[in-house]
This record gives structure tokens, C-alpha cells and sequence, in this order.
């Protein structure tokens, strides 16, 4: 029996104009951020970039991909609202290379020489976690002067782990291969170092724990870059050089051949084609209202994501507040949880737990879509177990061993953020809409709980409470909560993967399950701790 969902959107409508045209203002402010990523160092730097015959970042990206394939960038965002340029001096994502989906990191050379920031290194984590989960090969593309050294009291300790990370996926059987196309010095010589294939470009790679400066300083010894480091004598006299290319085109050649010859195999086969959504994707813009306070039926969204729009609902008429379900999306089994109403009761978390469980005996990866405030708060909830539900859905979620994907569509608050597999419970990939919002709890009632501590507080000290001040600090704790739970700042400190067009959210989910499917997936038979009864 086929099971398709109905909708009952009506795009002719008022509601709908009104949603669509809120989502597509923020969008226009996400496309801004995103531009100013892609301009790199700015227009003086990429010139000057371009005078010395050089290919900027992305542009090595597209030459080493297959023709006509997408490219997932992860993180563009890296480092918004920061001292540091936005995406963080450095482009990482997923896309095919001869047929083999690899994780791909280039430094950026037009932003400070590619040199390293703290969220440079917390972006370059990310990434080797991605394609450690994943088992995706890794592909260096690197031009970096190193360490960003004013920051460096941020970026020296914590950075080893970079190294750690490529020898760790080397061991691990996951390859890695460095390209490099200028400099690669002090600790940034270990990336080619540690890298299972290394290829160096003519007259341009330089690689070097010291430079001639250093070098002349600490032994008195007078060298230049090519003797000391060049491509020519890594692949002719240190051996570090596995492949010698004669410029960036010819590395970029050499690199796909290394990997066409990687012998990688996903551990489950590509599905092949899948039926589309039966409705409209654009129609993903008018779903979600500008006022997460008001409720919004996730079903609308799973109908236009998922194949053929078809969908199990599983315990349907218990626990309503939450979604759940199974599908396909691009050929690939999916359970999905869902936030309807917002909060989530004691039924809706005790569902959870089940249905977590059931995927897991299954080995059939979780979708969660967040629109949630938290768990129920009141004496008559917490007198009903809200506590030890929402425990038990949380123990469900932090021990589940399928892989998790997470995608915060509007409201994602307080422990229903925790519950619904926020960024501290490692799904594999968390993406946001525009019209997302994270945080503690909402702008008013953050503000409001202050406003009644500080009341009772000086009532006990038998002082006047001054209610002019109290609305300015109000005002003030709303404005802050309200723009520290904005999309574009959670993207800028990495607590997402990327904002993300709704219209792309299939597809950026399909890329997304077929990237994981190159590991084994495979659930937990047990082992999920005491569930409080």
C-alpha cells in the first residue's frame, strides 16, 4: 500500500505569501554572508593572486571534481561576527573525484597567505570528523603560510590535533592525499607529512619546517626556498614528494589519478533513481512562519522532501506534538522525527525513545526536523514524569549508533534541542533553514525569568525595584538572546554544517546520505543505559 501524503498548503493564499516573502528576505541576508565568503582576501589580494598564475581556491576545487557534479560545502559561514574574515580563510566540503566521494579542504591564499585563525582550526576539525564518521577520503589542497601567529596562543595547542586527525584516518584505512601548490611551512609541513599521497606543483610548492629567515637565525646557515624546500628537490632528494606536477592543472590531473587508483568502495551501493516529492519543492519557502511561536505541520515539509512523497506514520494519534515516520529520501531508508506543535509532552518523548529503537534494530538512519521549544514545563507535567521522558528520549538519541542527520527548520530550544539531536549529540550533519532559531529559550522568556529573579531578589533585601531599569534591561537581554540565536551566528561558531535554501534541502540530504552510506550503518542492539520508568 502506498501511503502519500495529502497537503493542504494553499500557495494562492495570504498565509503563504506572507511566510514566503518573510523566508526569502532572510535568505537575501544568508546569499550576502555567502558572497562575502566567496570573495576571499577581497578584490586587491585575488588580483595580485591571479598576477602570479594562480587558481584561487574554489577554482582548484571544480578542476579536481568530476565534470557536472555538485559540491556540498560545509561551514561557508566559519567565523561570522568574527575579528576574522567570513568562511575562515579556508574552503571544506564533499564532492566526487573518478567516482569516489571524498572530504576536500583547500586553503584559501587570498586571506592573510591561507594562514591558519582559530576558526580556520575549528573548521579543519570539523571536517577530518566528517570524513572520519564517513569514511571519506581526504584531499588537502594547500597554500598556507601556517599558523596566523597573533592568534597563535588560540590555534598552537589545540592545532596538533590536525596532524593527529590524518594519521589517525590514514591507520584507520580512510586515504589521504596533500596537493600542494605554494607554501606549506612550520607546522603546516606536517599536512603533506602525515598525508598518505603527496603531489608538489613546480617552482611553486615550498615546504619547510623553517624558512631561509629561520634557518639563518637558528644555525647561521644561508639556504633559499627551492634548495630548502621546493618540489623539485622533495621528489628528487627528501622523498617527500610522491608526484612531481609541472604546474596546477597537472596536480590537480595527478590528484585524480591518485585517487582512481585509491581502490575505495562505499560499504552499501548507491540505490539508483528514486520517485520525486509529488508537490513542489518551491513551496518549501511558505511552510514556516516568521512567528516560531505559531505552530506549523512538519508533514508539508516531509512531503516535499521525500520520495514519491510517501510516508509510514508511526503511532499516528499518540504523542502528536512530535511527528514520526519512515520513508525514502533519494533511494535511502529513513526514519524521521518531527516537531508539529512545538513542545514536546511525556507521550511525545516516550515515542521517540521507541521509534529510536526500532531504526536501530533496522540500522536505518534518523532524520530530525526542529521546531521545538523544549519539553513541557508545570507542576502538573513535572508531577507526570516530564523529566525521566525527556531522559529517556535523550538516553535513546545519545546512545543510538545509526547515523543521526538533523536539519532545524524553526525553534529549536532549551533540552528539546538536546532531545532532538542538536550539535552535542554528533549527528553526522546539521544543517539550518534561515528561519531557524537556537538558544536556551526564547528572547522574552529568557528575559522575563531574569526580570522575576531580580524582582524577588530585591524583594528579600526589603529594597524598591525599579521598574524603568528593569524594561531597559529587558529590552536589552531580548535583543541579545534574539541575535545570539540567529542562523548566521550559530553558523559562524560551527554549531551547523550551513544554512541552507529549503528548496535545497533534498537534495543537500541526498548528498548527505549518500556520503554516510560509504560506512557501514549499522544500529545498536542494546546498550542504551537505564531508561527510567
Amino acid at each position: 500500500m502506498v501511503t502519500v501524503l495529502g497537503t493542504g498548503l494553499d500557495p494562492s493564499g495570504a498565509e503563504y505569501a506572507e511566510r514566503r516573502t518573510a523566508m526569502l528576505a532572510k535568505l537575501a541576508e544568508i546569499e550576502e554572508a555567502h558572497a562575502r565568503a566567496t570573495e576571499g582576501g577581497g578584490e586587491k589580494y585575488v588580483a595580485r593572486h591571479r598576477k602570479r598564475g594562480k587558481l584561487l581556491a574554489r577554482e582548484r576545487i571544480e578542476l579536481l571534481l568530476d565534470p557536472d557534479t555538485p559540491f556540498l560545502e560545509l561551514s561557508p559561514l566559519a567565523a561570522w561576527g568574527s575579528d576574522y574574515q567570513v568562511g575562515a580563510s579556508l574552503v571544506t566540503g564533499i564532492g566526487t573525484v573518478e567516482g569516489v566521494e571524498c572530504l576536500i579542504t583547500a586553503n584559501d591564499p587570498t586571506v592573510r597567505g591561507g594562514a591558519s585563525n582559530p576558526w580556520t582550526l575549528k573548521k579543519s576539525l570539523r571536517a577530518h570528523e566528517i570524513a572520519f564518521a564517513n569514511r571519506l577520503p581526504v584531499i588537502s589542497l594547500v597554500e598556507s603560510g601556517g599558523a596566523d601567529l597573533p592568534s597563535q596562543k588560540e590555534i598552537f595547542i589545540p592545532g596538533g590535533a590536525l596532524f593527529k586527525d590524518l594519521t589517525r584516518l590514514s591507520a584507520a584505512g580512510i586515504p589521504t592525499v596533500a596537493v600542494v601548490f605554494g607554501n606549506s611551512t612550520a607546522g603546516g609541513a606536517y599536512v603533506p607529512g602525515m598525508s598518505d599521497h603527496v603531489i608538489m606543483v613546480k617552482e611553486r610548492a615550498k615546504v619547510f619546517l623553517g624558512g631561509p629567515p629561520l634557518v639563518k637565525m637558528a644555525t647561521g646557515e644561508e639556504s633559499d626556498d627551492e634548495s630548502l624546500g621546493g618540489a623539485e628537490m622533495h621528489a628528487r632528494t627528501s622523498g617527500l614528494a610522491d608526484h612531481f606536477a609541472v604546474d596546477e592543472p597537472d596536480a590537480l590531473r595527478q590528484a585524480r589519478r591518485v585517487v582512481a587508483r585509491l581502490n575505495h568502495r562505499k560499504a552499501h551501493p548507491d540505490p539508483g533513481p528514486a520517485a520525486p516529492p509529488r508537490y513542489d519543492e518551491d513551496e518549501l519557502l511558505g511552510i514556516v512562519p516568521g512567528d516560531l511561536k505559531a505552530p506549523f505541520d512538519p508533514r508539508e515539509v516531509i512531503a516535499r522532501i521525500v520520495d514519491g512523497s510517501d510516508f509510514d506514520e508511526f503511532k499516528p494519534l499518540y504523542g502528536p506534538s512530535l511527528t514520526t515516520g519512515w520513508a525514502a529520501l533519494h533511494g535511502y531508508p529513513v526514519g524521521i522525527l518531527a516537531n508539529a506543535q512545538g513542545v514536546l509532552f511525556s507521550e511525545e518523548s516516550q515515542k521517540a525513545a521507541q521509534f529510536i529503537q526500532l531504526a536501530n534494530q533496522r540500522d536505518i538512519p534518523l532524520l530530525f526536523l526542529h521546531n521545538t521549544t523544549g519539553y513541557m514545563v508545570g507542576k502538573e507535567y513535572e508531577q507526570g514524569g516530564i523529566i525521566k521522558h525527556g531522559a529517556m528520549m535523550i538516553n535513546a538519541v545519545s546512545n543510538s549508533k545509526v547515523p543521526h542527520l538533523s536539519v532545524l527548520m524553526g525553534a529549536s530550544y532549551g533540552a528539546g534541542h538536546y532531545g532532538m539531536c542538536g550539535r552535542a549529540y554528533d549527528p553526522r550533519f546539521l544543517f539550518a533553514w534561515p528561519s531557524a532559531k537556537s538558544a536556551v529559550m526564547g528572547p522574552q522568556q529568557l528575559a522575563g525569568v531574569l526580570s522575576i529573579v531580580a524582582r524577588a531578589s530585591a524583594a528579600a533585601k526589603g529594597q524598591p525595584y525599579d521598574d524603568e531599569a528593569d524594561a531597559g534591561l529587558r529590552a536589552m537581554v531580548e535583543q541579545q538572546i534574539e541575535s545570539e540565536s540567529l542562523p548566521m551566528f550559530l553558523s559562524g561558531r560551527l554549531y551547523d554544517d550551513g544554512v541552507i535554501d529549503p528548496r535545497d534541502t533534498r537534495t543537500v540530504l541526498g548528498l548527505c546520505l549518500s556520503a554516510l552510506h560509504n560506512a557501514p550503518v549499522e544500529g545498536a542492539r542494546g546498550g542504551f543505559g537505564v531508561f527510567r520508568m
